[in-house]
């Protein structure tokens, strides 16, 4: 793979592969500009913020990191060293998250080249899962890989995830009260509402118990029995602030990257989070960081990729 900034055809290949990242309700929130052929930097798009649901920016800013963190696979498996600078001039151009420079040769480890044929592999599954366990090197290794990127991954036990299915329940009730969220809501993922022409993202059956262990975007097809013992992960920083989240975001791309070299799925959870966002609220700072993103992981059936942008809307002006 070439990702030569000096031609066309190497910038195309950069943006279509950092496009390809997750994203808070697929809004794909960045877009990234060439300077002198030498950095890349990545911008936060500003007419596909949740200006209701993520009022701090919060989960714009984790979508971006994870668009960061394939951008520098991108580089780091073309055999170039990725050089970033996080929030280089927040002063002056506030929505510039960062800035990354083709660095000096490197040899590119087999993992690297495994992670970013992952790329577009990777995929967010609303379908029920498994009820197998991930095994014990497994939780290791997703731990590993958010630690890498200066983040954590706690594994929440029975009582946990008890406890936090039953947060998102009541978070989902309350939130579905707020009409302007629920309008938002239904603009990013119900097909022929989208803005910019692209259809909704792809839905999953509703589960046949509650609390549910995935989101209700209103229109899931059809009911299904979900595993049992659904297993949650959260992602979690030690500070609150865009730097943390841009990690946040970085950590989260990374980990959903060896879950799927292991054939793991994973979908989110993040209603209280929201709440808590939309309520303009700070978590305490704690032992174990600010908790970024809810995960559910496991083990489920191949699903459809959800629409992109075209590459050539990427580019910033």
């Amino acid at each position: 793979m070439s990702v030569s900034l000096a031609t066309e055809l190497g910038v195309r290949r950069l943006l279509v592969v950092a496009g390809q990242a997750p994203s808070v309700l697929n809004t794909q929130p960045w877009r990234f500009r060439v300077v002198d052929r030498e950095f890349v930097e990545v911008f936060a798009d500003p007419d596909r913020r949740l200006r209701i649901s993520d009022p701090r920016g919060r989960n714009q800013y984790v979508s971006c990191g994870a668009a960061l963190f394939n951008l520098r696979l991108a580089v780091r498996t073309a055999g170039q060293r990725p050089l970033v600078w996080l929030l280089p001039i927040p002063e002056e151009e506030p929505e510039l998250l960062a800035a990354v420079r083709m660095g000096g040769p490197l040899p590119v480890p087999e993992e690297y080249r495994e992670l970013y044929d992952l790329i577009p592999v990777r995929r967010t599954s609303r379908h029920p899962f498994a009820d197998r366990v991930l095994p014990r090197a497994v939780r290791a290794e997703l731990r590993q890989a958010a630690g890498r990127e200066g983040a954590g991954l706690v594994f929440l036990d029975r009582h946990a995830t008890d406890d936090m299915l039953d947060y998102a329940a009541i978070a989902e009730e309350e939130l579905g009260h707020d009409h302007d969220y629920r309008a938002e809501l239904a603009a990013w993922t119900m097909p022929g509402t989208h803005y910019d022409g692209l259809p909704g993202y792809v839905h999953g059956p509703r589960p046949l118990r509650d609390p549910a262990p995935v989101r209700d975007f209103g229109l899931q097809a059809g009911k299904a029995e979900f595993e049992e013992r659904p297993q949650l992960a959260v992602l979690t920083t030690m500070g609150d602030r865009p730097a943390d989240w841009l990690r946040a975001g970085q950590a989260l791309q990374r980990v959903l990257l060896v879950a799927a070299r292991h054939g793991v799925s994973a979908s989110f959870l993040n209603q209280s989070l929201d709440l808590r966002d939309m309520r303009k609220r700070r978590d305490p700072h704690h032992r174990r960081g600010h908790p970024q993103m809810i995960i559910r992981l496991g083990y489920g059936l191949p699903v459809a990729r959800s629409p992109r942008r075209p590459a050539a809307e990427l580019e910033a002006v």
